[in-house]
């Protein structure tokens, strides 16, 4: 009979973290119950989980401007496939348009770079993305490049996931506001690693997923699921990077959009502190891939409307696709 507490002797964990941790496994069991696993593919996940978070904490591990995922000596990448995989409800879930992702796929077949400007809203997305692909565009899903930001790298639970993907780690705008004390650090941070994403997709051949909302979807007044807005200046900085790299390596812009909030939703509002509770169920997910976006046909004659427009444009995309792929639940 598995025994959760077992996992916790000997080792170092602060008792708020360990009570999530006990929080997550009760419901990870039960999501994995529903979709008729019992405890002998249970326990293995969770206990390799929950060594991967405590490890974390005793020996943190540093993720740097481009981390590339740790495949060795333990694969973090397909644990994290194989994690998500029992929790999602996969007969279900769907991948919408797929003649937009055998465009993308030829594209970075001929070196050519793609950048998905997406919703989010689970710290599960990309291993959601990785198993919703992975039987038809295996290399894609493995090669996918995140745009990450500063929690994922740093809260426990979600680095223990975080070191199977590849990523850029940014922080968003929220936490440079956050610490005055820090915010010069932080913004050279930022241009750093926008400086090695510009040398990335020069290279070509790269696929950035990239949430120009700086955050993850929540609810509004009503319940419902509202994607969060998107941020002009973000979209505009992709924009002039694809432009001044184009001579190397061109570059497409595509919507894309994800249902996975009902997977594991965000707190109800947005957190600086780490340490956030995780609240899971089984439940199917459903991501879409829009058509390609021509990121110069916006005839503004003022640069901020131009740019205004050009965000309001792709969040109405990503929307379109999002209403096309939600399912009430």
């Amino acid at each position: 009979m598995f025994n959760l507490q077992d996992c916790f002797k000997n080792r170092t964990v602060p008792p708020s973290i360990q009570k999530n941790i006990e929080g997550f496994v009760l419901q990870y069991t039960k999501a994995l119950q529903a979709n008729g696993y019992g405890e002998e593919v249970a326990a293995p996940l969770i206990r390799t989980y929950i060594d991967l978070i405590l490890t974390q904490i005793e020996h943190p591990y540093h993720f740097d401007l481009f981390h590339q995922r740790i495949l060795s000596p333990f694969n973090h990448y397909q644990f994290g496939l194989d994690f998500a995989r029992h929790w999602i409800k996969m007969n279900a879930s769907t991948v919408h348009h797929p003649e937009n992702l055998e465009t993308i796929s030829t594209q970075l077949s001929k070196g050519e770079n793609v950048i998905l400007l997406a919703n989010h809203q689970t710290e599960a997305d990309p291993q959601v993305i990785s198993v919703l692909l992975e039987k038809t565009h295996p290399k894609l899903a493995e090669e996918m490049i995140f745009i990450a930001g500063h929690r994922v790298v740093t809260d426990p639970m979600a680095a223990a996931m975080s070191k199977g993907c590849n990523l850029l780690c940014i922080f968003s705008k929220k936490y440079i506001d956050s610490a005055p004390e820090c915010k010069h650090e932080r913004l050279v941070h930022n241009q750093r690693t926008m400086k090695r994403m510009s040398q990335l997709l020069a290279e070509g051949g790269k696929c950035i997923y990239v949430a120009p909302s700086g955050g993850r979807d929540r609810l509004d007044p009503n319940g419902n699921v509202i994607v969060a807005s998107f941020d002009p200046k973000s979209i505009e900085m992709f924009r002039l990077m694809a432009k001044k790299i184009k001579e190397d390596a061109l570059t497409h812009f595509y919507p894309f959009a994800m249902e996975t909030y009902h997977l594991l939703p965000p707190p109800k509002n947005s957190k600086i502190e780490l340490g956030e509770e995780r609240i899971l169920r089984a439940v199917p997910v459903h991501i879409a891939f829009g058509a390609e976006i021509n990121m110069d046909a916006f005839a503004e004659s003022d640069k901020e409307k131009q740019r205004t427009a050009r965000a309001q444009f792709i969040w109405g995309q990503v929307n379109q696709l999002y209403q096309e792929i939600k399912e009430p639940i």
